[in-house]
Order: structure tokens, then sequence, then C-alpha cells
């Protein structure tokens, strides 16, 4: 499942939408908790707050409330809702590691996606940006090629884990170019954007918030974008498939989701809603102008199927990486 069939299933479902807000008959009857797996002030911290407030302007006398619960490469605050009572009184903003990724990377998984949630709403992509050192002869993919066969192993990139995205979008980089490099482990992407501007590592997969300014001052060189279409926040960068990477497109996503057996009005409501947000303009400005890709959700049976699918592919990346089972 794609994201062209995606926009097709969302322009689909808007056709017979009736406007409105949607009813789920005495939802919410309390607060409603929106648990987030990453410390505040990040980017996924920001949406879930942001979506949370506009919840509350729509769904009149209602209150949501953001809790931060980060551990455990997301497992900690997936088991919590998971195990959550399934009302729609807590929910969990998650993204393509906890739902798609961890799956393949952990021996034994505390959490089952696909059993243990239900999809509410796809919020965003996070398109992601391949940086080189910009005292190194390489200015395009060509460039990339022909220099890292010169040097068999000599280029290295920094690596925020085993099945982080910075690996596995490498590791399909490195698949489709047929080209050798040696990761490096750091502990974020902050510290591996700093070793690329100074040159201990040649390359590395950043997120683009993170890179964009970087790039614009001429520290870093950006070779592509990782998304099939340009990102709205920087739509003078060509993406990897432009760059000459053919049918290259990855990215990450995050997504709201609820314990399984949440009752179908109450998910619906909360799709439909969603959906309404983020077709607003505004809306969709902040997520573009902070480095993502705003999504007008597809329905929840839609939603469903693109997990699989995720979890279907990135288990095939995962298992050609060596970091199968490695947590």
């Amino acid at each position: 499942m794609n994201f062209a069939r995606i926009c097709a299933a969302v322009v689909a479902l808007l056709a017979v939408a009736s406007p409105g807000s949607a009813q789920a008959p005495g939802y919410p009857a309390r607060p409603v908790t929106v648990i987030v797996p990453f410390p505040a002030g990040g980017s996924t911290d920001w949406l879930a707050r942001m979506l949370s407030q506009k919840l509350e302007q729509r769904l009149k006398g209602s209150t949501f409330v953001v809790e931060n619960r980060p551990g455990g490469a997301n497992v900690v605050a997936a088991v919590t809702v998971a195990r959550s009572p399934p009302d729609g009184h807590t929910l969990l903003m998650t993204t393509s590691t906890t739902m798609a990724i961890n799956p393949s990377v952990f021996k034994n998984l505390a959490y089952d996606p696909t059993k243990d949630f239900v999809p509410v709403a796809l919020v965003s992509r996070v398109p992601f940006v391949l940086v080189v050192n910009s005292n190194l002869p390489i200015k395009s993919i060509a460039d990339l090629v022909r220099e890292a066969k010169a040097k068999p192993g000599g280029l290295t990139y920094a690596s925020t884990g085993a099945g982080s995205a910075a690996h596995l979008y490498m590791a399909l980089l490195q698949n489709a170019l047929g080209i050798p490099a040696t990761a490096v482990p750091y502990k974020g992407n902050a510290p591996g954007l700093q070793d690329t501007i100074a040159g201990h590592v040649s390359l590395m997969f950043s997120d683009l918030l993170g890179a964009l300014p970087h790039i614009r001052s001429g520290k870093l060189r950006a070779l592509g974008v990782s998304t099939k279409g340009r990102a709205p926040a920087a739509l003078d960068l060509p993406t990897l498939q432009e760059a000459g990477v053919n049918g290259y497109d990855a990215s990450a996503w995050q997504m709201i989701v609820a314990p399984a057996k949440t009752p179908k009005e109450i998910v619906g409501a909360l799709n439909a809603e969603l959906n309404a947000i983020l077709r607003e303009p505004p809306t969709m400005a902040d997520i573009n102008g902070r480095g993502h890709i705003a999504v007008a959700t597809p329905p929840v049976a839609e939603l469903q199927r693109f997990v699989q699918s995720e979890i279907a592919r990135w288990a095939k990346v995962v298992e050609a990486t060596g970091a199968k089972g490695t947590q």
C-alpha cells in the first residue's frame, strides 16, 4: 500500500464526506491522554500537542493531555497504550519505527502493531535528506558511486543505531547503487550531523529540519531527498530518484493509534475530525514548515492495510542489513 493509493483513497472519501464534525455520543467522557514515546520538544511531541489543541477546539468541552513516555525504542509508550482500556481515552502518537520497523528489529517485541492497536489517523511523512561533507569531491550520485567504488570501505556514514532511519535508508541506497560504506554509530541525529560537517564521517541520512540550516550555509552538500516527491520545506532540493537512484522512495511517518477493540464509532469519529484538521491550510503549512509532509488521512481500513504493507516492506530491509532480531 503506497502513498499514491492512500491519496486516491482520501480523494474518494472527501467526495462523499458531508461537512461538519463527526459524532460519537458521550465521547469523550473525561480527559483524553495522548502518549508520546519521545521527550518533550521534538517534532512528534509538537504534532501531538498541536493536534490535541485543535481536537479540543472541535470537540467542545473536551480535554486532551499530552504525556511524554520515552524509552526502549518506543516500546515503553507502546506497551502502556496497548494495555490501556480500549475506550478512546488513551491514544498513542507514534511513528513508523514503532509500527513497522520494531517488529523485525526486536527478537521478542512486547506488543503487536496489528493486533494491539487500531490506527486512527496518519498525520505526516518525514522526508530525510542524504548529505555529504562539503569538502569531499562528491556533488552528485554518480560522484558518490565513483568515490565509493574507488575506495572500498573508505566511505563512512553516521548511523543512529541498527534499524534506525539513518541506517535503513543507507542500506536501501547501498542496495540500489551497489556501493560499500561503513556505519559509524551515534546516539542521535545532531552528533552525527556535526561529525559529518567536521569530516569525521563522509555522509549520512538526516531529517530535513536538522540538516537544512547546514545545507543553506554550505557546511553540508545535499545529494537528494528520500521521498518520491520533493519536500515542501525545500522544493529546490531534488529527490534521490531525480538525482539518479531509480525508484528510491523512503520516509518515516507519524500516526495516531488507539488500543485494539476501541469502539468503531470512536475511532471513526476521531479519524474524521483529524482528517478535517489535517486538511486545513494553516495546519498543512505548519506541518510542512517543520520539514514534514502533511497527509490527509485515509479511512481506518485503508490505514490497517498500509501498516501491514509497511511491516512487510521494512522486514526485508531489516533482514538484508543484518539488524533482524538485534534487540
